[in-house]
């Protein structure tokens, strides 16, 4: 059960509840916004920050969706993990998310989709290595304004992810995702049968 209760739509302020379309969403997708929502106006702030990387990204929604869910499973988010947006859905299948196992090795990644996971891993668990070397590789594939993008993205995902994580947000999550956050029981992206979502 999460740490922080969650806040019936029906009590969200006007905005909040109008912004994320709550009455049309099912309890999965308004995932944190449910906690999010005891803070309404703090609320809209990572809420937009998120709608703007949706709206107006330039890198292509499989790369993204790849970086996601690679930075969910360093997170243990586990509602992060269980989730397959449908925008990415026909472009990555549940075999390329167990290729994010061991990225270095799958097959199915081109070097833009390898360098990008590397800089997830890197913004999640080590982001002093991101140094200037690492930034001169990344823009051999990449624009100035697209690592910028990367990075923006990497962190969302952090971010929120370990918000997500830290309050054990479980609940509505498919067997298999929906144990409890413990140091000592990890869950991957393939843990469950995953739940797409619009």
């Amino acid at each position: 059960m999460s740490r922080i209760s969650f806040v019936p739509t029906t009590e969200w302020s006007e905005k909040l509840r109008n912004f994320v379309a709550a009455d049309s969403a099912t309890e999965l997708e308004l995932g944190i916004t449910r906690m999010l929502a005891h803070a309404p106006d703090l609320a809209m702030g990572p809420i937009s920050f998120g709608a703007a990387m949706k709206t107006h990204r330039t890198l292509p929604e499989r790369l993204i969706e790849l970086l996601r869910l690679r930075v969910a499973f360093h997170n243990q988010c586990r509602s992060c993990m269980a989730i397959r947006y449908k925008s990415a859905r026909a472009e990555i299948s549940e075999a390329d998310v167990c290729s994010l196992e061991t990225p270095q090795d799958a097959e199915s990644l081109d070097d833009r989709e390898r360098l990008a996971i590397e800089l997830g891993d890197r913004f999640a668990c080590d982001h002093l290595s991101i140094d200037d070397a690492f930034f001169t590789e990344l823009q051999t594939l990449f624009s100035e304004a697209e690592v910028m993008e990367l990075l923006m993205h990497c962190a969302l995902y952090v971010g929120v992810g370990r918000l997500a994580a830290v309050l054990d947000m479980t609940e509505d999550l498919p067997s298999g995702f929906d144990t409890p956050f413990d140091q000592s029981h990890s869950v991957t992206p393939t843990s469950g049968e995953p739940i797409v979502v619009r």
